[in-house]
C-alpha cells in the first residue's frame, strides 16, 4: 500500500492537472449527527458515500468550540490564538476581522492557478466597505451569508415550506440577514427555503466553469446547516424522521450530492479530493433541535471532547483507499495537505498544522502528536484548558457552557464554573471517550510520566504562542452592519431589498 501511495503522489506531482479541492464546513454539527458515525435517524445518503468509499475519522479535532475562531484556524493553518481571532465570534457591526495579513487557503493556491471561490457562511468579518470579505481574502467569488443566519431577526422569516416561520427569535435590534454575491447585497432578508438551491447552482456551475477551462480549482463550502434555527427547502422538508435538524442536514447532503454528480458529468471526480468536517460541537442547549455529540461528553462551547472532536471525511477516488483511521488529525491540518498535493509554498509564518498526505494516501501514522484545547475566550493568563498527547488528555482547567445547557451531564451547562486542576483531570481517550472516568495517578508512576511529559509538552507550546491583538475585542459599530439601502431610515428595520 506505501508503494502505490508513494507512486499516487508522485504522480500528482507529476501530472500537469494539479487536484482539485472542495472543502465542506458544517455548522454546529456533532460527533454523533451523521449516519454514518451511528446517528439512526439522520439521512445523509451522500455523506454516507464519501464515508463508505473513503477515509472516516474517528480523532479528528476542530481548534474552538465555537464557529469564528475555528473558521480562522482552518482557513490560515493557525490556532485562533496567533492570528488575534478571539473571544468569542464575529456580529454584523464588528470593526475586526480575520487579518488580512494571514494566508488563507486560497491565497496559498492562487499562486498556483487555482480558481477559488466561498459559497455559504462566512463568518471571519465583514468590516468597512467589505474590507473582510472572502474577495479579499483570496476568493476570486463569493455568494453566501457573512455571518451566522441568526444573526438578525428572524421571527416573522419562513424557514420551513409553505409558511413554517423559523423557531426563536434568533438576534433582535440589527439589521435582518443578507445575501451577499462578492461584496454587494442580492437579498435582504435572505429568502431561507430558496437559499440551498442558490447555493448548489453557484457551486457546481463554478466546477463546471473550471472544468471547462481544465483550471484547477478550490471550493469552499461553509455551511449554515445545521446551525439554529434550521431550515430547509421544498425538496428536503419532512423528508426525515429527525424533524427539522434532521431535514436541515439532508439538504445539506442533497447538495453534496449535486457535487458529486456534477464532479461526474464533467469527468473530474478522479482528480478532486473532497474533505468534509464540521466547525465545533453541537449547540446541545437546543435539545433536539442543536445536534448530537454521540458518546462524547458535552458539546459545544466547550473543551469537552463533545465541542471540539468532529467527524470528518476524505474523499478521492483512486487515491484514497475506503477505510476508517485513528489517527490524530484537526482542522490545522488542511492548509498543509492541499499545500503539499497542490505543490504549493507555505506561508512564510508559525504553521501550526501537519501535512496528512501520509494519512490520506497510504493511511499512514500522523504526523500530529498534540492537539490543544482553548476555550471560547483564551488568554495568555491561564493558557491552555487541556492538551491531547496520544491516547490521553490532560485538563488543566475545566468549565460549562450555555451552549451545552439541557444536558443530564452537570459538567456541561453555563452553572459548571471555571475550575482548576492540579494535578491535571486525566483520560485515556482510547479506553474512555466519553471522559468519564478520570485517572488517579497514585501509585501510577507510568502515569506521573505521562503527565510530566504533557506538562513539559505544554510548557513548550506556550512558550511559542504570540497572542495576537484581539479582533474580536475591537468591539461593533451599528453602522458596519451590511444594509442594502444604507442611507435609509429607520435603521435597522429599514435595510429590506
Amino acid at each position: 500500500n506505501k508503494i502505490i501511495g508513494t507512486i499516487i503522489l508522485f504522480f500528482c506531482a507529476c501530472s500537469a492537472s494539479p487536484p482539485n479541492f472542495i472543502l465542506l464546513f458544517a455548522d454546529d454539527l456533532g460527533f454523533g449527527d451523521l449516519g454514518c458515525y451511528g446517528h439512526p435517524t439522520s439521512l445523509t445518503p451522500n455523506l454516507d458515500r464519501l464515508a463508505a468509499a473513503g477515509l472516516r475519522f474517528t480523532d479528528f479535532y476542530c481548534t474552538s468550540p465555537v464557529c469564528t475562531p475555528s473558521r480562522a484556524s482552518l482557513l490560515t493553518g493557525r490556532y485562533q490564538t496567533r492570528s488575534g481571532v478571539y473571544p468569542g465570534v464575529l456580529y454584523p457591526g464588528s470593526i475586526g476581522g480575520l487579518p488580512l495579513n494571514e494566508t488563507t487557503i486560497a491565497e496559498v493556491l492562487k499562486p498556483q492557478g487555482y480558481a477559488t471561490a466561498a459559497v455559504g457562511k462566512w463568518h471571519l468579518g465583514v468590516g468597512a466597505n467589505g474590507t473582510y470579505l472572502p474577495t479579499r481574502q483570496g476568493f476570486d467569488e463569493y455568494l453566501g451569508i457573512p455571518y451566522s443566519h441568526d444573526m438578525g431577526p428572524c421571527r416573522n422569516l419562513t424557514c420551513f415550506p409553505p409558511d413554517v416561520k423559523c423557531f426563536g427569535l434568533c438576534d433582535v435590534g440589527t439589521v435582518t440577514v443578507p445575501l451577499m454575491k462578492n461584496d454587494a447585497i442580492i437579498q435582504q432578508p435572505v429568502n431561507f427555503l430558496d437559499l440551498e438551491k442558490a447555493y448548489s447552482d453557484f457551486a457546481t456551475s463554478f466546477i463546471i466553469t473550471s472544468a471547462t477551462k481544465k483550471q484547477p480549482f478550490f471550493l469552499y463550502y461553509p455551511s449554515h446547516h445545521t446551525h439554529y434555527p434550521q431550515y430547509a427547502g421544498p425538496e428536503a422538508a419532512g423528508r426525515t424522521l429527525r424533524g427539522p435538524f434532521g431535514d436541515s442536514l439532508f439538504e445539506f447532503d442533497n447538495t453534496i450530492g449535486n457535487l458529486l454528480e456534477t464532479l461526474e458529468k464533467t469527468q473530474i471526480i478522479n482528480n478532486t479530493l473532497i474533505f468534509f468536517t464540521s466547525d465545533n460541537g453541537p449547540e446541545l442547549m437546543r435539545m433536539s433541535r442543536g445536534g448530537n455529540a454521540g458518546l462524547l461528553k458535552c458539546g459545544k462551547g466547550t473543551t469537552y471532547e463533545g465541542g471540539m472532536r468532529e467527524p470528518a471525511i476524505a474523499f478521492w477516488p483512486g487515491t484514497i483507499q475506503p477505510g476508517v483511521t485513528h489517527e490524530m488529525a484537526s482542522t490545522l491540518d488542511i492548509l498543509p495537505t492541499f499545500a503539499s498535493l497542490a505543490g504549493a509554498k507555505l506561508p512564510t509564518v508559525m504553521l501550526d498544522g501537519v501535512d496528512m498526505t501520509e494519512i490520506l494516501t497510504n493511511q499512514g501514522k500522523s504526523k500530529r502528536e498534540t492537539m490543544m484545547f482553548y476555550p471560547t475566550d483564551p488568554s495568555e493568563m491561564y493558557g491552555l484548558f487541556a492538551l491531547r498527547m496520544g491516547k490521553y488528555k490532560a485538563h488543566f482547567y475545566t468549565r460549562g457552557a450555555t451552549h451545552s445547557g439541557t444536558t443530564p451531564d452537570q459538567d456541561c451547562p453555563v452553572f459548571a464554573v471555571l475550575k482548576a486542576h492540579d494535578p491535571p483531570l486525566l483520560f485515556d481517550l482510547e479506553a474512555d471517550p466519553s471522559e468519564h472516568y478520570p485517572l488517579t495517578l497514585f501509585g501510577r508512576p507510568d502515569l506521573q510520566e505521562v503527565v510530566d511529559k504533557i506538562m513539559k509538552e505544554k510548557e513548550k507550546f506556550e512558550a511559542t504562542m504570540v497572542f495576537g491583538r484581539s479582533e474580536i475585542s475591537k468591539g461593533t459599530d451599528p453602522n458596519l452592519e451590511p444594509c442594502c439601502n444604507p442611507q435609509c431610515s429607520p435603521k435597522p428595520r429599514c435595510c429590506q431589498c
